[in-house]
This record gives structure tokens, sequence and C-alpha cells, in this order.
């Protein structure tokens, strides 16, 4: 069968490339007439292998997506390399491999700095209380059963207070942020100035004199474990009460498609506020798919490139007046360019309609053989049994034409591959999900997070503001949020204040007259 003629990208139909679409559809039906009028008989030959995690469906220059045979006319077979890498990937890679040292050791150095501290708090009761019995045991007076409770007072004081530390601090990090922060910050030195300064008291007034008076020295253990303790509270109160009442409302839009999400936030700094941000964004807005972009860019450049200029003037008219020339014919062509945009759009509906057609039947035919296959191997014996994966396997060929197809048609093929294809079938067969469920995933753009780690365009962000990050929120401000291929911008607004009056109503009020007249039926 003769090959159409390609091009890389993909294509977009202008008005007068209709009826030549329309006969190309009539030559490939005539092509097709040995297969069902379905289109689907010949798929159970077909056999589909892919390297693990690689797209189902690669971007070939050679091909179109007016090629509806490329599976029965296309062989690409390949053994030299399993992986491909783009410019955007080395790009991504240079500038993790810059950053990767500068925040390793920015973040194990704090890390190193609050372990230390925290040993440094824990141990310094425990040493006001042995250190008088190590040094000079024989000259202290007895304290009998007041020093026992307060051991015991101490001892539950200090589980609760490394219950709460571990609780508060030791958390697993979540991102790298650019500066430190503040309020943690400031609970460090705090704790850090508190636990020296009764140190040096303990030195001067205890170990210089060698105080005699054993119960006091206890006390002072248990005021110091009292006093750790009302720091964890203000720490609790800093680090995660002072946030909790919403103040502003964050406006998120992404650059490149629009596509925005409202969020209400309590008072954070910028780079705070700017972390709750992507934590939302990976879960609220839809991936990120750059091919859904290119309608526009390809249909201006094939309106420059039908434009031809002619210099009739000789060479040394220069190229102000050819650009000049240009830009008139292209405000001329503008009047008809949104004719081409609606048949474009309407081509482009049609054949989604049409293949999504197509994929519903096939994997609702390829369920129920499932289906069926389950009775019948209840009857078989037990080492024939297929589980969730051999079942997704068995059943996959028959759906993977239409499913192809329709990927390619929505620009969704680079984010899926044919192992979490078939890892969600098989999710789906286990949990006995309907055909339904099983399509949602690809019928519509899902959040990031749905997909797999490897098809996340970027996971490093860099943080654009006029204001220092470790200022708090306030009423306009603007930062953004920028990565590889696109930007969030995020704009503040101060939740108004409300004044809410009360009216009240007295229930005996509810009293009404029925007006009748003449010409009324009641």
């Amino acid at each position: 069968m003769d090959t159409e003629s390609t091009y890389s990208g993909y294509s977009y139909y202008s008005s007068h490339s209709k009826k030549s679409h329309r006969q190309g559809e009539r030559n490939r039906e005539r092509h097709k007439s040995p297969r069902n009028k379905d289109g689907r008989g010949s798929e159970k030959s077909v056999t589909i292998q892919a390297p693990t995690g690689e797209p189902l469906l690669a971007n070939d220059s050679t091909r179109t997506e007016e090629d509806d045979n490329w599976g029965e006319t296309t062989t690409a077979i390949t053994g030299t390399s399993e992986h491909s890498i783009s410019q955007e990937d080395i790009a991504r890679i240079s500038k993790d491999m810059e950053d990767s040292v500068g925040l390793d050791c920015k973040r194990y150095l704090g890390l190193t700095v609050a372990s230390v501290l925290g040993l440094l708090v824990f141990l310094t009761p425990i040493a006001f209380i042995l250190l008088p019995p190590i040094l000079w045991r024989d000259e202290l007076e007895p304290c009998g059963t007041i020093c026992e409770g307060l051991f015991i007072s101490v001892a539950f004081k200090l589980l609760i207070l490394l219950i709460g530390t571990w609780a508060l601090f030791f958390r697993k990090q979540r991102a790298d942020v650019p500066r430190v922060f503040v309020f943690r910050a400031l609970l460090l030195v705090l704790i850090f100035l508190f636990v020296v300064s009764y140190w040096l008291f303990y030195g001067v007034r205890i170990l210089d004199s060698r105080d005699r008076n054993y119960q006091g020295i206890v006390q002072y253990a248990v005021s110091l474990v009292d006093a750790l303790l009302f720091i964890h509270y203000l720490a609790i109160v800093l680090l995660e009460l002072r946030q909790l009442q919403p103040m502003f409302t964050l406006q998120v839009v992404r650059s490149t498609d629009g596509e925005s999400r409202f969020y209400s936030l309590g008072h954070l700094s910028i780079q705070r506020a700017a972390l709750v941000v992507l934590e939302n964004y990976y879960k609220d807005f839809t991936i990120y798919n750059p091919n859904l972009l290119t309608a526009s860019k390809f249909r201006a450049a094939k309106h420059m490139a039908g434009l031809k200029v002619y210099n009739v003037d000789g060479p040394s008219n220069n190229a102000t007046g050819q650009s000049r020339a240009m830009i008139a014919a292209a405000a001329r062509r503008r009047d008809s360019s949104h004719n081409e945009l609606y048949y474009e759009e309407a081509e482009h509906e049609r054949r989604v309609k049409k293949r999504r057609a197509r994929l519903v039947v096939a994997v609702e035919e390829a369920f129920i053989h499932i289906q069926r296959l389950q009775a019948e191997e209840q009857q078989k014996a037990p080492g024939e049994v297929m589980d969730p994966r051999e079942a997704a396997q068995a059943i996959f060929p028959s759906m993977a034409r239409a499913l192809q197809k329709y990927l390619r048609t929505t620009r969704q093929q680079h984010h899926h591959s044919m192992e979490s294809i078939l890892q969600h079938l098989a999710f789906c067969i286990t949990n006995s999900m309907t055909p339904k469920a099983f399509l949602e995933r690809y019928l519509s753009a899902g959040p990031t997070l749905q997909y797999d780690k490897e098809r996340w365009l970027s996971t490093q962000w860099r943080l654009v503001s006029d204001e220092a990050v470790t200022n708090g929120l306030r009423d306009g401000i603007v930062f953004v949020l920028k990565c590889l291929d696109f930007s969030l911008v995020v704009n503040v607004k101060k939740i108004p204040f409300i004044i809410l009056s009360e009216e009240f109503i007295d229930p005996k009020s509810h009293k009404f007259v029925l007006r009748l007249q003449s010409e009324t039926s009641v």
C-alpha cells in the first residue's frame, strides 16, 4: 500500500483541504476492505512489544494522524537502544547536578544542628541531677521521698517532651526551600540561649560552691524541664496553629493554558506559601501537555509560509519594507483565519469522538471476554488459573490498537507507557472495576500525581519574587514559580472583613390574607 505524505508534529486541517481529506478516507476504507466493518478484524494477530517504561507511542516524525494503518504497514524493531533523551531532559539533568550538592549540604547541616541541640537539651536535666552525686556525694544532704517523686516527674516530662519534639520537628522534609524558616530558627536560638543560661547559672551557683542541698538541685532541673515544655507549646502555636485561620486567597494561574485555581491560606511566608501551592498543584491541576499548545504556532507559521514577497525595486531596498509587506498581507488574511480555525476544531472533535467510540467498544468487549474467561477458569485445574497480570496481558492486545489511536489523536501518548497501562488494567481486574472505570484515566486528563513520576516534566522549581521570600503574605503580592516549560503566577488577595448583622423575625408575624377578585377563578 502506498504510504501517505508525512511531516513531523501533529496535523491540522484547513478548510480548503476537507475535500482531499474525504477522498483519502475513502481510499483507506478500500484498503481496509479485507477487515471487518468495526476495524478490528486483524487485531488478534498484532503483537505489540515495547521496552518497559517507554511511551506507548513515541512521537514519530515519519507518521501522520491520517495513517490509520500504521500498525499493519510499519514495523519498527530496535535492539541498540531502549532509552531516549531530549534537550529538555539534558537541561533538567544538568540543572539538577549543579544544585544537588548545595541542597544536600544545606539539608544535612540543618538536620545536624537540630540533632545536636536536641541531644544537648535532653541530656542537660539528667546531667544536673547526676553531677552532684558523682562529684561530692558525701557532702550532700539526704533527700528521701521528695527527690524520688521529683525523679519520676522529670522522667515522665522528658518522655512527653521527647515524643512532642519528635512529632513536631523530626518529620520527613517535603521540599528544599531557598531560605531558612524564620520561626523555626528563632525557636532553635531561643532554646540554645535558654540552655546556655541554665548551664552558666548551674556552674556558678552549684558546681563552684558545691551546694549540699540536693533537693534544691533536683527542683532546679525540674524547672528546666518545665520551661522546655512551655517552649514546646510556643513552638506548636507558632509553627502549626498560627497558620490555620485563613487570611489570604491565592489565585494560581498556569502561564501556558490559563488554567487557574484558588486557595485560602493563613499567615505564612512567601516561600512556605509557594510550597503549599506546589503541593496542591500536583493534585488539582491537570497534567501539563505541551502538544496541545502547538496549534496556534503551527497556524501562524503556516500563514507566514504562504506569503511570498517580491522585491521589484532591486537589492537596494532593505528588509524593513519586506517585513511591512508580510505583516500587511497577514492582516488581510486575518478575516478568513477564523473559518479555518472553526473547521480545524470541528474536524478534530469528529475524529476524537470517532476513535473514542471505537475505544469504548473495544474495551467493553475485552472486559466481557475476561469475565467469561474467569467463569470458565473456575472449572479448570488450579494450575491453569490466571492471575490478574496474566489476564491483563491476555486481553490487552484486543484493545491496544484502539487505545493507541485515541491517545495519539488526543496527544496523550507520551503520558502513558505500555507498562503503566498493563498495571492499571491488572488493578482494575483485581478490584472488579468496570470498563468505564478503566477508561476514565485515558478519556480525560487527570492531575499530575495520577501519572508515573518519570512523566512529570519538572520537580525542581524557581521562586521569583520582588520581596524577600521570608516575608509574610500581604495583599497585592505577586510571585512566580517557574519550571523548565511553564510557570505558575500567584496573586495574593486578602480576605475582606465581613460584617454580619442579625435580624429577628417574629414567628407570629407570618400572617397572610387572601384577596379575591371577581375575575379570578378562586
